[in-house]
């Protein structure tokens, strides 16, 4: 039996399955960041994720990814480069297409800036979620497939619908003040190794026991 923990640089951490792509070694921009062992799941696309996932990124706006997150299939990060003027009579954005439009690109310059987009630890985003620019989800939350994420999501928060919505919170505000504390997405992977069933079947009693200890 393998006692080692899994490499976060491996690109494809499943073998035979090309789909499932670790996102940590496959990022580029600078204006990305995913943390160890966060992961994208798509049997087409899955080495597009920069391209055809996070839309409209032009910048200074990041996105943010944590590590321990489950992006499935469609999961889309719409950035700040998809907004558009709304305080004249047309919404069109003219200087973009060039020619002597370009002479006004400083209508492009002061859009409204949502700032980063940032993604917790141990977030799990559903087929077809969609991220709109700006928002920020908590650590341990899910958002449900096919969700318009549009404002924030707290802590192990459940949110789904278009646009989503807390559905309900995974624990008790004691409990998820308990887990933040813990931040086992912190803890070495080593240590991690040796406490997977407590992780994934456990509960917080138990992954307070199993944490490691200072020193």
């Amino acid at each position: 039996m393998n006692s080692s923990p899994p490499d976060p640089t491996v690109l494809h951490p499943m073998a035979g399955q090309p789909r499932v792509v670790q996102l940590k070694p496959l990022l580029t921009s600078p204006l990305i960041e995913a943390g160890d062992y966060s992961y994208y799941d798509d049997p087409d696309h899955a080495g597009d994720f920069e391209t055809r996932n996070v839309l409209y990124h032009y910048g200074p706006e990041r996105l943010v990814i944590g590590r321990f997150c489950a992006l499935a299939t469609g999961v889309r990060f719409l950035m700040n480069g998809a907004n558009h003027r709304m305080d004249g009579p047309s919404t069109f954005p003219f200087p973009m297409l060039g020619g002597a439009w370009a002479d006004h690109a400083d209508l492009l310059s002061d859009l409204p800036a949502r700032g980063d987009t940032v993604v917790g630890h141990d977030v799990w985003l559903g087929n077809g979620a969609t991220v709109m620019p700006g928002v920020r989800i908590g650590n341990g939350a899910i958002v449900a497939a096919g969700s318009v994420v549009t404002r924030d999501v707290p802590d192990y928060g459940v949110v789904g619908g278009d646009p989503a919505r807390l559905i309900r919170l995974r624990y008790d505000e004691q409990d998820i003040a308990r887990l933040l504390a813990l931040a086992w997405w912190d803890w070495p992977a080593e240590h991690l190794t040796a406490h997977v069933r407590t992780l994934m079947a456990g509960n917080v009693d138990a992954l307070e026991a199993a944490a490691p200890q200072p020193g």
